[in-house]
């Protein structure tokens, strides 16, 4: 064998696996390039289908103009009108619209305002404060307003992305994207309410929000925006929503509007306001025009003071005894609110309060629920 044919036997080998190794080499560049090609168009197709919920749902949310007498800013003023803004969401065709109780509680007048512009009044309907959830009635049904349908609460696991359309700071129909951070309960061992389930979100939320709808990456409603915990108020804070869930059972049961704003006393705040043993009771803060707290009688606070780092209107009657059952009961609240709702029309609701250090029953005949 010659020393050209030993060359020729000796480097075959290696060229077919050099070869084989350029075409392995084209190959993974062909399958990257069709990886990210995938990846890109993965992407548009997502965005896309965010932009594609957010325009389908988008009618269905709208702003909340509520206005309220406000406490004087000192003790010689007059009482002056206080206006609010919040979000909601249409759940039925014929105008009823879900949002935070806190948002319409103490209201005299509520306004809603739809995508398009149109301008409804509304009545609330039903309100549940342990919730933080609230139906409002529209004066007539919307003109081609989306109804936005509710979906399951508890098929949603924490990592889920979800997206908040509302109106922060009065900017309406604003778009925030989140994922659910957590599942939360209340603590309600202290506080008279029942416990309440929220989303824990990190999807932008800030005033305005409050009552707006929390989305799935479906298009259906999985909460309600309730509040945030922040040092500033703003968003860079942790976002809770109320569970669709818990907003069912609302529009499942009898349910009311008092139409009273009441922070829960105990302990020394209880002692400074002297409260008689047990030492529970709930001061009243604000009561709405019109509502059934008012038509009772009870008196809402008239000063404005910190006792103890809170800040509270005082002067106001403190509620002792309702429907027969004391506040220092447990789940006092939500107990109350279930015997009320047990009432006929006509038979009376009976209220204890302390007011100016005397203790006075209020009475007065349940009137009938509107119908649901």
């Amino acid at each position: 064998m010659s020393i050209q044919q030993m060359r020729r036997a000796h480097w075959r080998p290696r060229d077919r696996r050099w070869g084989s190794l350029r075409v392995s080499l084209q190959t993974i560049r062909i399958a990257s390039v069709l990886a990210l090609l995938a990846g890109i168009s993965q992407g548009q197709t997502e965005t896309r289908s965010l932009s594609e919920l957010f325009e389908r749902v988008n009618p269905s949310v709208v702003e909340i103009y509520t206005r309220a007498l406000d406490v004087p800013r000192s003790p010689a003023g007059m009482p002056a009108s206080m206006s609010g803004i919040g979000s909601g969401v249409l759940i039925s065709p014929d105008g009823k619209i879900l949002t935070a109780a806190h948002v319409v509680e103490t209201a005299s007048t509520i306004d809603v305002r739809f995508l398009g512009g149109e301008m409804l009044k509304a009545t609330v309907l039903s309100s549940e404060q342990t919730l933080d959830v609230a139906v409002l009635q529209l004066e007539r049904p919307p003109k081609d307003a989306f109804v936005v349908a509710i979906g399951d609460s508890d098929a949603v696991s924490v990592g889920d992305q979800v997206f908040v359309v509302g109106a922060p700071l009065g900017i309406s129909h604003t778009l925030t994207v989140g994922y659910i951070s957590g599942r939360r309960r209340t603590n309600a061992t202290f506080s008279g309410m029942s416990p309440t389930e929220y989303f824990q979100t990190d999807a932008a939320i800030n005033q305005g929000n409050s009552g707006g709808p929390l989305f799935n990456m479906q298009g259906e409603l999985i909460g309600i925006v309730s509040h945030i915990v922040s040092h500033s108020g703003g968003s860079e804070g942790i976002g809770f929503a109320v569970t669709s869930e818990m907003a069912r059972q609302l529009l499942e049961k009898r349910s009311f509007w008092a139409g009273v704003d009441g922070y829960m006393l105990s302990g020394r705040l209880a002692d400074a306001l002297n409260v008689p043993p047990p030492g529970v009771g709930l001061l009243v803060q604000r009561v709405a025009s019109g509502s059934p707290a008012e038509r009772l009688g009870l008196k809402g606070g008239t000063t404005r003071a910190t006792i103890w780092g809170e800040e509270l209107v005082v002067g106001g009657d403190i509620v002792l005894t309702a429907a027969g059952i004391p506040l220092a009961a447990p789940n006092s609240l939500t107990s109350i609110r279930e015997r009320i709702t047990k009432l006929a029309p006509g038979e009376p609701v009976t209220v204890t309060v302390l007011r100016a250090g005397t203790t006075v029953t209020l009475s007065k005949p349940l009137q009938a629920p509107a119908a649901h």
